[in-house]
């Protein structure tokens, strides 16, 4: 699972990329959400328009990070899913559990 990382008028942005299956680099992402709520950066978009797959773990690693961001007073918000992903989230009935947004500026927006 790969993913980059800038910001955005106070929002952490973490862009996906590819296949979203857990695996090392989650570690490496929950480190990185640890170090975020750290500094006092609580609000995060995930942006998924660029992952082609995503199963359970991947699923997981947004749960736990949603939850750490929740713990410290902020939130996950997800944006640019797939039909496919979408359809992922409607199924595990994610998606009420995420706030979710067609695009990113919608997402960002959202904190304002």
């Amino acid at each position: 699972m790969k993913y980059s990382v800038s910001e955005q008028y106070n929002t952490v942005i973490l862009t996906f990329k590819g296949k979203a299956m857990g695996g090392p680099s989650a570690t490496g992402l929950s480190d990185d959400i640890k170090k975020f709520i750290e500094e006092g950066k609580t609000n995060v978009v995930a942006d998924l328009s660029k992952v082609t797959f995503m199963n359970s773990s991947g699923l997981g690693i947004l749960i736990s990070t949603l939850t750490s961001l929740r713990n410290a007073g902020g939130d996950l918000k997800i944006c640019g899913a797939s039909d496919r992903i979408e359809s992922l989230l409607i199924v595990t009935k994610l998606i009420t559990v995420f706030d979710h947004y067609k695009t990113l500026d919608e997402a960002v927006k959202a904190y304002q």
